[in-house]
């Protein structure tokens, strides 16, 4: 049952930082920004917010127990 309970962790996680990351780059995108690296550091830095909450004890979705 832990596993089950992990895998729905990380999948609630890696949907987080998509969304984090798309609306980063989509910002940028629409703001006129089409360089392609700008782009991705945008996308890495959404994950950034994912991070933050991953590593705060005390969230009870996907924090660090």
């Amino acid at each position: 049952m832990g596993g089950l309970k992990l895998k729905t962790q990380l999948i609630a996680a890696g949907l987080s930082y998509l969304r984090h990351a798309a609306t980063c780059a989509a910002g940028l995108y629409m703001s006129g920004i089409s360089d392609p690296k700008i782009l991705a550091n945008a996308f890495l830095a959404g994950l950034l917010g994912p991070l933050m909450r991953a590593l705060n004890s005390s969230d009870k979705t996907y924090g660090v127990k």
